[in-house]
């Protein structure tokens, strides 16, 4: 399989949102009447169901205690960082208002500065049990290297999910500098799901699910404001991911009877990329720049990549994506701006009703065409005047 690059050497040929479509069934639902449910396995207990299939990413410009709570209220799940200015400053907005206040080109220095302020303990608890007073699902999120240390604090604040997620994860990380995370242990000595990514191929996201994780993220550099791909030359386009880690998941549930839910992560600022990425085969999907556009959102408007402030490998930037409307409209609409970033779940239960599918899994059997031209074809009025399907 693949193309001859040059001599001796073969690469495959990889697909983006952008490169596909989805094609209209033979039967139609309405979608007032498909489930969209996601449901995360726990331990000795029912699975966490969320209404609605879509995750709030680990981003300082996305999510605090009050999105959280607000996006629990709605039916989705966001995530906190256990390594972001929530956790490292008392009072994390004033910090926040210098971030989107600097000029562009002094931005990543500023961040630098601003997250070699320690993370505090306390503080972890503190913002877990904030979110859990409110009503809300605390989901958090820190590195490998800190998951031993702050999983047991996250938890016995009451934690609902915790996230092991770094740039690229593998089940074998070789490490003589410092202990790596032992997956197997953490997994199992945590009373609480563990989310754990990411990851993009179909042997990896296998061994990592035979360390017992309740989910996978997937998605290597794909996010709006992350730099990587650039930067270091990694990243499978977000299509081929979802499609080669869903086919480890069915592999590994054929194996072990044990299903363990994909999460597509990043890469998806329209209803169109949602859905794609869900008949792609992903069980949900985690979303950061469309939710930053959320009157709730900390960020003002501003999105920047978790790891924009690395001391010596800047791997993200800051971008404006501005305020459109609240989060409810985001997610439900009634949406008020014609590029699809708005009603998110309206374009997923309208999408699957129109393959005819009534639930995720039958949606992860839509018939997907290449179509290179899905968003030009017809659109040169749209295109001219940047509006639609034009302001991409």
């Amino acid at each position: 399989m693949g193309m001859w690059i040059g001599r001796n050497r073969k690469a495959r040929v990889t697909y983006g949102f952008d490169e596909i479509a989805l094609v209209p069934g033979r039967v139609t639902i309405n979608p007032n009447e498909v489930d969209i449910t996601f449901r995360l396995p726990r331990k000795d207990a029912v699975p966490l169901a969320l209404k609605i299939p879509i995750l709030a990413s680990a981003m300082d410009g996305v999510v605090d205690v009050h999105f959280a709570v607000a996006m629990s209220k709605l039916g989705g799940l966001a995530v906190l960082n256990l390594e972001g200015m929530q956790t490292r400053y008392k009072n994390p907005q004033e910090v926040l208002q210098k971030v989107v206040e600097t000029d562009k080109s002094e931005v990543t220095a500023l961040l630098q500065r601003i997250y070699k302020e320690p993370v505090q303990p306390d503080l972890i608890a503190a913002r877990v049990k904030q979110i859990k007073d409110q009503g809300g699902i605390a989901a958090v999120s820190a590195i490998p290297q800190r998951a031993a240390e702050f999983g047991p604090i996250a938890q016995e604040a009451g934690a609902d999910v915790y996230v092991v997620q770094s740039t690229v994860s593998t089940a074998r990380h070789i490490s003589s500098e410092y202990k790596s995370l032992d997956l197997p242990k953490f997994c199992a000595d945590m009373r609480v799901p563990v989310i754990v990514g990411n990851t993009v191929g179909y042997d990896v996201t296998f061994e990592i699910m035979e360390c017992g994780p309740a989910a996978v993220l997937v998605g290597v550099g794909p996010g709006a404001a992350c730099t990587s791909r650039g930067v270091l030359g990694l990243g499978v386009p977000q299509v081929t991911a979802t499609v080669d880690c869903a086919a480890a998941r069915d592999a590994y549930f054929k194996k072990t009877s044990r299903y363990v839910p994909i999460i597509t992560d990043g890469g998806m600022s329209k209803g169109g990329d949602v859905c794609k990425a869900l008949a792609c085969g992903a069980d949900a999907v985690m979303v950061g720049s469309a939710f930053a556009r959320a009157e709730e959102a900390p960020g003002s408007g501003y999105h920047w990549g978790m790891a924009t402030p690395h001391v010596n490998l800047p791997r993200g930037t800051r971008i404006k994506v501005g305020t459109t409307g609240s989060l409810k409209q985001i997610l439900f609409g009634p949406a008020e701006v014609d590029d699809g970033s708005q009603n998110l779940v309206g374009a997923i239960t309208t999408c699957m009703g129109n393959v005819g599918a009534k639930d995720i899994a039958e949606f992860q059997q839509t018939e997907i065409i290449i179509a290179p031209s899905i968003k030009t074809e017809g659109k040169l009025f749209q295109a001219v005047q940047s509006v639609g399907m034009g302001t991409s």
